[in-house]
């Protein structure tokens, strides 16, 4: 089997090596069983913990590979919780992985929201953009079924999968509106804003802020121009706003950190990859970092993160920390230290949980998140990234005093809802915890 793109997202909107696509041909046919065989094979080959699989599968007894799969990673950690170690291994649309990674594209109504139904974020140009969907708002029906209804039976991510979808909204202030939207191509633009704030301390300094939604390819030309345009703005401290940012492509999480890593001697490693037993001769691997003509010498880097930060985010924070003061505002991450590598058969792919990163340091074992430093809201009726954001005057205070402000508990949000498609759920959803 030839490994396709490296990933590192939350399950499902849930990381892998800097090669391109590609992937393995897939099984011999493709018959429900042949399928659940090639499932069954990458498995014992590639799983991180392989050697946690029974020592005998039937693939007889399963009805799908997604079944198989399913039974595959069920199995808990000798650490008394119960709880399935592996939330991350999926199957999904080949066709729809493509276009994400690719081309930051997605099938859905575009927008994210928090467990309680309220939206978080709106993608521009989506079709909730488009119908009047705004950051604080809250569903309160769909095709005339409240959401609780619709949480006690299906769930509210099966209910998205529909088109179309006549909305009842709720406004902050308590008005009601309906707008009757269709699912359409969602097309993500990986970094919404950048801007420079000056220093509140009278120092002069200036703060570069990035918000970023998503690790994917359409990302990479766009951080030189970032970075060059702080460099020429005198930019000292970073915030990187990565509340919602699930995770995504490895090579791009390691690109930013070289943008990042200017005080870090070129060829010092970022990261640490490393697979199960069987592949780790042939496939662990360090990643060094690369100084680049626009690397930002900063020595402080302020993440804001909440329960949606994962995978690629939190490999970018871990790795950061070995070299620079890396401070975390929102709330604390999600906890998927590990990744994903890619098999593409007959129409799906296949991405196991293949691999673990970890820092120059070592450390790599942060399944339950990693700590916030300072904790701060997200205030849903403030635009992210404004001043009045409390995330940026937490970081902010920070940065001018080295003190963190008091603050309202951090609200928890999922990224998306899925993907629209047969084969399910996008892969960057579940690390978000969704239904």
């Amino acid at each position: 089997m030839r490994i396709g793109l490296l990933v590192i997202i939350c399950g499902a909107f849930a990381a892998c090596s800097n090669s391109g696509g590609g992937g393995n041909s897939g099984p011999v046919g493709c018959s429900n069983i042949a399928q659940i065989r090639f499932v069954q094979d990458a498995m014992q080959q590639w799983y991180l913990w392989n050697d946690l699989l029974p020592a005998q599968i039937n693939a007889g007894d399963y009805n799908s590979p997604e079944a198989l799969l399913a039974d595959l990673r069920t199995f808990s950690p000798d650490d008394g919780s119960g709880a399935p170690i592996d939330r991350f291994s999926f199957i999904g649309s080949a066709a729809a992985d493509a276009a994400f990674f690719g081309e930051g594209q997605f099938e859905g109504y575009g927008f994210s929201r928090s467990f309680d139904a309220h939206i978080t974020q709106v993608f521009a140009g989506s079709p909730a953009d488009l119908g009047g969907l705004e950051r604080g708002q809250q569903l309160a029906e769909l095709n005339g079924r409240s959401v609780s209804e619709i949480e006690a039976a299906e769930g509210l991510s099966s209910a998205l999968n529909a088109s179309p979808i006549t909305f009842l909204m709720l406004e902050p202030g308590g008005a009601t509106f309906t707008t009757t939207l269709e699912a359409d191509i969602v097309t993500i633009n990986p970094i919404p804003q950048t801007r420079i704030i000056p220093a509140t301390d009278g120092s002069g300094r200036m703060v570069g802020y990035i918000e970023l939604a998503t690790f994917i390819s359409t990302a990479e030309p766009l951080f030189d121009q970032v970075f060059a345009d702080f460099i020429n703005a005198g930019v000292t401290d970073i915030i990187l706003d990565l509340r919602y940012n699930g995770g995504g492509l490895v090579r791009v999480s390691n690109l930013l950190g070289d943008y990042l890593g200017g005080v870090v001697p070129d060829g010092d490693v970022f990261s640490e990859t490393r697979f199960n037993a069987d592949r780790a001769p042939n496939n662990n691997s360090f990643e060094p970092f690369d100084n680049l003509p626009n690397s930002l010498s900063t020595s402080r880097v302020v993440i804001i993160a909440t329960a949606s930060t994962a995978s690629a985010s939190e490999l970018l924070a871990n790795s950061m920390a070995s070299y620079v003061d890396v401070t975390i505002v929102g709330g604390t991450t999600f906890g998927k230290p590990v990744g994903q590598v890619g098999f593409e058969f007959c129409d799906k792919i296949l991405r196991p949980t293949a691999f673990q990163t970890f820092n120059a340091d070592g450390f790599g074992d942060y399944f339950a998140g990693l700590p916030v430093d300072c904790p701060a809201a997200d205030d849903l009726n403030v635009a992210v990234g404004a001043d009045a954001d409390p995330n940026i005057t937490a970081a902010m205070v920070y940065l001018d005093t080295g003190q963190c402000p008091a603050a309202a508990q951090t609200l928890r949000a999922v990224p998306a809802e899925p993907v629209r498609s047969e084969a399910g759920a996008p892969p960057w959803r579940e690390f978000a915890g969704a239904d």
